[in-house]
């Protein structure tokens, strides 16, 4: 019996072992808006529900402002670690709604102070911006000498304002906590996400927060996860879908993959031999494979194939100093044929899309469209179709694909987001 009990032991500790490398690090410097209900335990189980690991670790004091945090040991001890790899910073719930003068002196100096200090620790740590959201009857202690505070919606849209100005100016992510719970209220008001004090979370506003977190940092859709923290399973639903359309409809605004490495390329043939050109960005290092066993580091190699008649799937990871990216191409060679880079006229949408794509041109010709997942994987893919085409995308998982539209003479590549 010991035997197999060593046997099982044995077996468990690699997985575990390899389950705690492969996990993100997240750092959560803020207050009670964040330690209520355990916002980093939600977010974590529900990442796990979804298969991923987060290891946890804060400094959540009460009432606390970015200049408390500036200054506290605590912060600055763990703000030093190089292991971060998300560091989420929220401000005293009032400070960033007040009047803009305010903010710009008494805010967005000790968030930048924040931020240098994360990446003083960790260059490559991520800093997430997490926009808290209005009080349920605006801030009632502030509203006589400021009336945008004097509702929800008011305070809300003072909130979306300061954390995207310390998000763009920080290069940072921005977790639009505050925007999901405007379009939760919106959609259905008898979820209650406000505690009885009217400001605080409910379990199930700290369950909403929990779910844009996830969209934020994981970039996956938290829809149809299991772990509901207990509120009902049909409330749960309908909040991560609140989060999913927060998160994933407007990708940039919340700077979403705007600073990682984004690897894309063009090229021209001339029988067999291709110039190949990277259209990347934020990208310095590259890595070809060209279809046929060889590869090159050159940014914009030249290469020879031995056949000018046939095709090949060309892969370029690009990559900067903290992120990489890849793009897949096919690439068709004819005899004494020159490829142009894109259909001038190609569109596609909608991007993000859920169940379908369609794809008009103004060209007449007819055309192949390839969807490859991010791993170079090809998994669709359709031949010979006419102006406007859809494709059927439902059954694909959440992520970020390349599809690739060629006619034999001309060829163009999308990114876009599965959700």
């Amino acid at each position: 019996m010991m035997k197999n009990f060593l046997s099982i032991l044995i077996f468990l500790i690699p997985t575990f072992l390899f389950s705690q490398s492969n996990a993100k690090r997240v750092l959560w410097i803020g207050n009670s808006y964040t330690y209520v209900n355990d916002l980093p335990s939600l977010l974590r189980q529900l990442a796990l529900s979804g298969g991923d690991s987060l290891i946890m670790d804060s400094n959540t004091p009460g009432g606390y402002t970015f200049a408390n945090h500036s200054s506290n040991a605590v912060t600055l001890q763990k703000l030093a670690l190089s292991t971060n790899d998300f560091v989420i910073l929220q401000a005293q719930s009032q400070e960033p709604s007040f009047p803009p003068t305010q903010v710009e002196s008494q805010t967005f100096p000790f968030a930048h102070q924040l931020d240098s200090l994360i990446h003083a620790g960790s260059t490559c740590a991520k800093t997430v911006f997490y926009m808290t959201w209005g009080r349920k009857y605006g801030d009632s202690q502030n509203c006589l000498n400021y009336p945008p505070l004097c509702t929800f919606e008011g305070m809300n849209d003072r909130l979306r304002w300061a954390y995207k100005q310390m998000a763009d100016e920080n290069e940072a992510l921005m977790s639009p906590v505050g925007m999901a719970w405007k379009a939760s209220w919106a959609a259905d008001s008898t979820i209650n996400l406000w505690s009885s004090d009217f400001s605080h979370p409910s379990l199930a506003g700290s369950y909403l927060a929990a779910c844009v977190f996830y969209a934020t940092i994981l970039e996956k859709n938290p829809v149809g996860l299991s772990y509901t923290a207990g509120i009902p399973a049909s409330q749960a639903t309908f909040l991560q879908q609140i989060a999913s359309n927060t998160v994933f409809d407007s990708l940039s605004t919340w700077n979403i993959n705007r600073w990682d490495a984004q690897s894309s390329f063009t090229y021209n043939s001339q029988g067999n031999s291709v110039n190949f050109s990277s259209s990347s960005e934020n990208a310095n290092q590259f890595s070809w494979d060209f279809g046929d066993g060889q590869m090159s580091n050159e940014e914009n190699p030249i290469h020879i194939y031995e056949s000018n008649n046939s095709s090949y799937v060309v892969q370029l990871i690009a990559s900067g100093e903290c992120s990489s990216d890849t793009s897949v191409v096919v690439v068709q060679l004819q005899p004494n044929s020159i490829v142009e880079a894109s259909f001038q006229s190609l569109q596609i949408f909608p991007n993000p899309a859920n169940t379908q794509l369609t794809i008009i041109s103004g060209n007449s010709t007819k055309f192949d469209v390839q969807v490859f997942s991010s791993t170079g994987k090809l998994v669709k893919q359709i031949h010979q179709s006419q102006s406007p085409t859809t494709l059927n995308i439902e059954n694909l998982e959440t992520g970020i694909y390349q599809v690739v539209c060629s006619d034999g003479q001309n060829q163009k590549t999308f990114r876009v987001l599965k959700k």
